[in-house]
């Protein structure tokens, strides 16, 4: 089978190549010079060839070209420079995603074999989500185990104490003795850094995502984007200004949440209200939908009052069927007698059993105590220890636990790229 090549390296090499392979013709053709990324992706999107071999200096090369050739099945071989110099871009690019990388001065002949393994490796099916992976393992990071769990907590828009629930359970998990990072991917508000009283000069999150992006972020320098505002809970801070939604890629934010969950025992995603994402996943729930694609567990937080009852109903229908096989836990906050009447407990269970068929929910009671914790900056644990609320919360915490010890078989979870999370 004759390969078709795209060729995208600056410098005499490429001319090199060329003239080596125009004897390979029934092997190999270049089917394109090309003389940027954004020509080389054109080609690859119009199917002008199977293999992009790419120079690792060609500018503007990152994690989301690897992930958009992977997207239309179409191989890369990258080719970096020699000595230590090469080393270091080959696992920059491997962090990146690239499974193929080889030496700018190999022989031509090695470097044809490269290319027919790349072609092999992505197979012959039609374009589609479900992008065959090619199987070399990429080592990221120093083997740490198994990979953390991941809790996402999400609900409908509007203020019912999302962010609450993530930095409260968050510091539960921590007190146990587990390692525990904190993401806040709130497009629309976020406030982890507020309600810890974090100095949120420079975005922690925005930070991480941007290493990831570029391939430079792995297991020893994920911290260095962290915070610590509770024993125990590293904290990357997201934006409060929700014109910067763009920053948060969705290829750089997967790339994230995989490092952090190698690194942590827990890894606890406070997402933003709601999701309505565009046809080709993009958007600015993009990034929400990448944290519920990822997790083990979702908590599905909504407010206790008519109103925050009927939004939390839809949004657990609209989990079902953006994400059909996540594991999710309805938890209800703010249950008071004032809002829904008398046994307020039991008018919520039976209004959830009623309209959504949830037999299990969690409720968490109405307490003062939060407002003083975030007057404060503190979570309730250092706040107000003997409070209803913390009680409660710690009563989640546990019922997490006990739910990650009941599938301990369980590794990453299908929305991690099985590459990237081999170690």
């Amino acid at each position: 089978m004759t390969v078709g090549v795209l060729l995208a390296v600056q410098g005499p090499a490429e001319a090199r190549l060329v003239t080596a392979w125009e004897p390979r013709r029934r092997e190999l053709v270049v089917t394109r010079r090309c003389a940027d990324l954004a020509e080389a992706l054109a080609a690859a999107a119009a199917g002008l060839g199977q293999v992009v071999v790419l120079g690792d200096g060609l500018p503007g090369a990152d994690a989301e070209t690897v992930a958009f050739l992977r997207e239309h099945r179409v191989g890369l071989l990258v080719l970096v420079a020699p000595g230590a110099e090469g080393g270091a871009a080959e696992r920059r690019w491997r962090q990146m995603g690239a499974t193929r990388v080889a030496r700018l001065d190999g022989a031509p002949d090695v470097l044809a074999a490269a290319v027919h393994e790349c072609a092999a490796g992505v197979g012959t099916s039609p374009p589609g989500p479900a992008v065959e992976r090619e199987p070399a393992p990429v080592p990221v990071a120093p083997a740490l185990g198994s990979p953390g769990r991941v809790v996402a907590v999400w609900g409908p828009p509007g203020s019912t104490g999302r962010t609450t629930v993530a930095v409260n359970l968050a510091a539960e998990l921590a007190a146990t003795g587990a390692g525990v990072l904190l993401a806040d991917l709130d497009t629309r508000g976020a406030s982890v850094a507020q309600a810890l009283g974090l100095l949120d000069e420079a975005p922690g999150l925005l930070a991480a995502v941007r290493a990831a992006t570029d391939g430079r972020l792995d297991a020893t320098t994920l911290p260095g984007t962290a915070c610590e505002a509770v024993e125990g809970v590293a904290v990357l801070t997201g934006s409060p200004d929700p014109r910067r939604w763009r920053e948060l890629r969705p290829v750089g934010l997967r790339r994230v949440l995989e490092v952090a969950a190698a690194c942590a025992d827990w890894v606890v995603l406070d997402l933003a209200g709601g999701l309505d994402v565009d046809d080709d996943g993009a958007g600015r729930d993009a990034p929400t939908l990448v944290g519920l694609e990822v997790a083990d567990l979702v908590l599905v937080v909504g407010a206790a009052d008519p109103v925050g009852l009927q939004r939390f109903i839809r949004a657990w229908g609209h989990l079902e069927d953006a994400v059909p096989d996540v594991e999710r836990l309805a938890v209800l906050t703010r249950v008071r007698s004032t809002a829904v009447g008398r046994d307020a407990d039991r008018r919520v269970g039976e209004t959830l059993r009623r309209f959504a068929g949830i037999e299990d929910v969690v409720l968490l009671a109405d307490d003062g105590a939060v407002d003083g914790a975030l007057l404060a900056g503190r979570t309730l644990q250092e706040h107000a220890p003997r409070s209803p609320l913390r009680r409660a919360v710690q009563r989640l915490a546990a019922r997490v636990e006990a739910e990650a010890e009941s599938r301990p078989d369980a590794a990453w979870h299908p929305g991690f790229d099985p590459l990237l999370a081999s170690s």
